[in-house]
């Protein structure tokens, strides 16, 4: 349907005031109805000129006032344009409330949110990994748990997103959902981005973070020492699904990999590498980024054994993994039969791989953050400074060779005397 749209501006002769002038109104018409609003501006009834729609005469304030006259109309015929390109509903009273700023359809923020999750949704396996956008979607549920509690509604606009809002959601995090600092700081990193994009499309005008400054706080890394990983792999149970899940979870600890990339590994991640050993070749599905694994003596031995058992035969899978959620339950189960007090999850074997496996024996930081598959050097040094084990024993070495240093020394000295 095709909208009949005018714009006409008019004084209103009813209103004069002292000095014997009067407002200036707009008024849209579209299909007949009409929406008139003021534009806060006066003229003399005799300056107007009915016909043109304009003020009269050659002064400085005729050739403003008819300047902003056009910046209104101008501002108008956007508003139907853009109304007309999204196929709205398109009235005279609405484009006037969109020009006042009093429209109704704000931009909401879980509106927002929700749409980013759903794109993220389409996009997983492809450019995000299914943690990620569990990830988002459990901020999106904080944010929206947050605007009952504090704001007493369902959502709100994006514009009223203010720094207030974000150190209010801190300090809820914290307190009503008993997150940690740096689980905190993630969210609302993660909450961050729908500002990002409010702000890319001119849905607000200042950015909220500006003066939002958090730093993630280094926390040490627990993981296993030789001794606990011996008696994990000594140990034998009655149960075969916790024989399966102890087999896993060593793996993991000398293969570095985490859950998801044991999960998805299959035969044709097994390689001949450079050496001519067998290599593990695969994509981290957090990041994207590859890990190249040389198979050590005992991951090779849990291959072998569940591809003898036939547990493999009819995937293409490598390893019978279970969900991480059982795979937890159950080394809680192992730790206890183990002795071990430690919160063994099955990311401790990853922990376990960079500092007990890799680190502690020598191997270079550079080397281990590569089979790791990490962007960054400094997220494998946060496994390095925890290693007091490796300092000790590399000063150790180093007394030693000052030792000799000294002794050679000494040697020369009475040689010559």
């Amino acid at each position: 349907m095709n909208n009949t749209f005018s714009i006409l501006f008019y004084p209103r002769g009813n209103d004069i005031d002292k000095n014997g002038k009067v407002p200036i109104y707009a008024r849209i018409t579209v299909n007949g109805k009409r929406s008139e609003f003021s534009i806060k501006r006066k003229v003399l009834i005799e300056k107007w000129n009915p016909g043109t729609g304009k003020v009269m005469g050659k002064t400085q304030d005729a050739f403003e006032l008819n300047k902003y006259m056009i910046s209104i109309e101008n501002r108008l015929n956007i508003i139907q344009a853009q109304l007309s390109e999204n196929k709205a509903l398109i009235t005279a009273d609405k484009i006037k409330r969109i020009y006042l700023g009093n429209d109704s359809k704000h931009k909401m923020l879980l509106e927002i949110f929700q749409k980013h999750n759903e794109e993220v949704s389409e996009l997983v396996g492809k450019d995000f990994a299914a943690g990620t956008l569990e990830r988002y979607s459990t901020a999106k549920k904080h944010v929206s748990d947050y605007i009952l509690k504090d704001y007493k509604v369902k959502d709100i606009p994006v514009k009223d997103v203010n720094h207030k809002f974000i150190t209010g959601f801190e300090y809820y995090l914290k307190t009503d959902r008993n997150c940690a600092h740096n689980s905190a700081v993630k969210y609302i990193t993660n909450f961050k981005k729908i500002v990002r994009i409010a702000l890319a499309n001119d849905w607000i005008s200042s950015d909220p973070f500006l003066n939002w400054k958090p730093k993630l706080k280094i926390v040490d890394r627990e993981y296993l020492t030789k001794e606990e990983i011996q008696r994990i792999i000594n140990k034998e149970f009655s149960s075969d699904r916790l024989n399966q899940v102890k087999d896993i979870f060593i793996f993991s600890c000398f293969t570095g990999l985490a859950y998801a990339d044991v999960k998805k590994l299959t035969k044709n991640d097994l390689v001949i590498g450079i050496d001519g050993q067998n290599w593990i070749k695969t994509k981290r599905t957090k990041t994207d980024i590859r890990s190249n694994i040389p198979i050590l003596s005992i991951p090779q031995a849990i291959i072998d054994k569940y591809k003898e058992s036939g547990e493999s035969c009819n995937s293409e899978l490598l390893l019978p993994v279970l969900s991480n959620q059982k795979m937890n339950s159950y080394l809680k189960e192992i730790a206890d039969l183990c002795g071990i007090k430690k919160n063994l999850t099955f990311h401790l074997a990853r922990h376990t791989f960079a500092t007990t496996v890799t680190l502690t024996n020598g191997v270079p930081i550079e080397s281990v953050s590569k089979m790791l598959g990490h962007k960054s050097l400094r997220t494998t040094q946060h496994y390095a400074k925890i290693l007091d084990k490796k300092v000790s024993e590399d000063m150790n070495a180093l007394r030693l060779k000052m030792s000799a240093f000294e002794e050679q020394k000494d040697t020369k000295e009475s040689i010559n005397q």
